[in-house]
């Protein structure tokens, strides 16, 4: 739940004003945000659901120094009117013909005011100024009310995983495992935004193996982003037949102690640059020097699958010396040939890190001696039954 509108009608007056502060200092007299994320944000969560995954959504915002105003189509107007409340949260709406392409851009303008390169925007590129990157740096830093939703998403999101893979049995079919990953997730109004499913020697030959039908029989991986209220967390679990296989737990601890060392790093006073060297050093650790180019390493997770991603080489990028801060969420994800991987769901806060996505149920063991303890690969032929029914943490 996205909590109280008085609740939710504080904080859109919080972020409006961050926005006004950003736009005083550019210099520029409007800014549009045509993006699911940054409008969920604005908007304390509200969603535009229609074309889940899109770039550019139905719904933008237009910010300006007097005014708050989403900007959507006669279709989705009386929906927002109806569900949204749009006048406690000091917002108001216009329609245009869903029939006309730059219907939206021509309204900003006549909004706001001023011609289209005048405005600002999250990237879209009829616009003059590009401020994506400025307002991601806007939104890093969860407030509050933004990190209990992150709990909750985070929640929902890792039972339903967990449960699923739990009940995956040797033989079924890698979409029937992402079918009940999915209806467990819909059930909990969380959408899928990423879901991998693989198995076998699939899961050891790619790093991102979608589900293709193939039986798994002796090993499964899952892979899921899950988005609610705009926000996003990102985990993956692995179950296995039987013991598992040397070459597999050797490949599997080496992403963990690569993730550990990135942890480990990921506090207050650290900047994202020295995680991403962190990083780059585990995998020289583990024997892997050059294994990080051969994956996304991860990063911010909030209002996007991740806010930024760069390479431990980017070094020029802002976000390589930009600092880690209370409040910011992450989501590393390190691998190494084999089938190794390491991803869950992380809040930083003053004193150290919480895993959201640590549910308490699965099985956890520390990749190395005085690590902490992180997700093992499930063995089913244990017979330890994890959840009673998908979704739902046994007692």
């Amino acid at each position: 739940m996205r909590g109280a509108t008085a609740q939710r009608a504080t904080e859109v007056a919080g972020k409006l004003a961050r926005v006004r502060g950003w736009m005083d200092g550019a210099g520029v007299a409007g800014v549009v945000l045509t993006a699911p994320g940054p409008l969920a944000w604005l908007t304390a969560g509200l969603e535009d659901p229609i074309e889940r995954g899109a770039a550019v959504g139905l719904v933008w915002a237009l910010v300006t120094p007097v005014a708050a105003v989403l900007i959507t189509t006669g279709v989705e107007l009386p929906r927002l009117e109806a569900e949204e409340p749009l006048t406690a949260l000091g917002l108001t709406a216009v329609a245009v013909p869903w029939s006309e392409a730059d219907a939206p851009i021509r309204a900003a303008e006549k909004l706001a005011g001023v011609p289209r390169d005048r405005l600002a925007s999250d990237g879209h590129p009829a616009f003059g100024v590009d401020a994506d990157d400025d307002l991601t740096a806007l939104r890093l830093r969860l407030e509050d009310v933004e990190q209990e939703r992150l709990r909750a998403l985070a929640g929902d999101t890792a039972r339903a995983l967990e449960a699923a893979v739990a009940a995956w049995r040797p033989g079924e079919r890698d979409r029937e495992l992402a079918a009940r990953i999915a209806g467990d997730l819909e059930r909990a109004g969380v959408f899928p935004a990423c879901l991998l499913v693989g198995g076998d020697d699939r899961v050891q030959r790619f790093r991102h193996p979608v589900p293709v039908g193939a039986p798994m029989d002796r090993l499964a991986m899952a892979v899921v982003v899950g988005a609610r209220d705009g926000l996003h967390v990102a985990l993956t679990r692995f179950a296995s037949a039987g013991p598992v296989a040397p070459a597999l737990a050797a490949s599997y601890g080496a992403a963990q102690l690569v993730e550990a060392r990135m942890l480990a790093t990921c506090r207050p006073g650290a900047t994202f640059g020295d995680v991403l060297d962190a990083g780059r050093a585990g995998y020289a650790e583990v024997g892997e020097p050059e294994a990080w180019r051969d994956h996304y390493q991860g990063g911010p997770v909030g209002y996007r699958q991740r806010e930024w991603e760069i390479a431990p080489d980017q070094r020029t990028s802002r976000w390589f010396a930009a600092p880690v801060e209370a409040g910011h969420a992450v989501a590393f994800n390190p691998s190494v040939a084999g089938g190794g991987k390491a991803e869950d769901t992380f809040l930083v806060g003053r004193d150290g890190l919480e895993c959201l996505t640590d549910t308490g149920t699965w099985p956890l063991t520390s990749p190395a001696p005085g690590l902490p303890a992180r997700p093992q690969i499930l063995d089913l032929s244990k017979g330890e039954q994890l959840y009673d029914h998908p979704g739902e943490r046994r007692a």
